[in-house]
């Protein structure tokens, strides 16, 4: 049990690291939460800070939530319950960081990582829907919804278990939630483009 329960604080703490917070303060010295959205993020480290770093903190986001997931599968091949416990306090690190005052991202890349260990099929449809309305509509945070709304979706059709299934609703839930002000600014038409325009009303 107390290994578990280790293993447990450990996907909580891999989570957590802000990633985008440490960059911008040794590639830049500044404190992204002062800047821009204020969100420590990848988005607003691509537009606020640099485009390389941005996508380096999307890279290592996904990475710290791919690692747990991968092998707590590998170490608990028969324990599906364990899969989504790991799953879930990794994204909750990453939105509720013990690091920075339980304010931390909006889970969509840690997610990511998470579900790609889980079932890359799926993730992969959720990239698709997310290129192709990021490509349609300029704006990050509306793809990142559709796209966490597409992944029960693509889980139930591709046939995954009914727990995967209503954990990932439970996740696209909690994305949505976490991009309220993002759902308030694109309808009073203030919403930044991944280019840093803005929308008109």
């Amino acid at each position: 049990m107390w290994k578990i329960i280790v293993y447990l604080v450990l996907a909580y703490l891999c989570g957590a690291i802000p990633f985008g917070y440490i960059i911008a303060k040794v590639f830049k010295h500044v404190d992204i939460r002062t800047i821009g959205s204020g969100n420590t993020g990848a988005t607003n480290v691509y537009r606020s800070i640099s485009k390389p770093l941005g996508v380096l903190t999307l890279i290592l986001d996904v990475i710290k939530g791919f690692l747990p997931v991968c092998l707590v599968s590998f170490f608990f091949p028969d324990y599906q319950w364990m899969v989504i416990s790991v799953a879930f306090v990794t994204i909750i690190g990453h939105t509720f960081t013990v690091f920075l005052s339980l304010k931390g991202g909006k889970g969509v890349a840690t997610a990511c990582g998470a579900f790609l260990a889980i079932n890359p099929l799926a993730v992969l449809i959720c990239f698709l829907g997310f290129v192709i309305v990021l490509a349609i509509f300029k704006y990050v945070s509306f793809a990142s919804i559709v796209a966490a709304l597409m992944l029960p979706i693509s889980l139930y059709v591709l046939g995954a278990l009914p727990e995967i299934v209503v954990f990932s609703g439970l996740i696209s839930l909690l994305v949505i939630v976490r991009h309220i002000s993002n759902i308030k600014r694109l309808l009073n038409g203030t919403e930044n483009k991944i280019f840093g325009t803005k929308t008109t009303k």
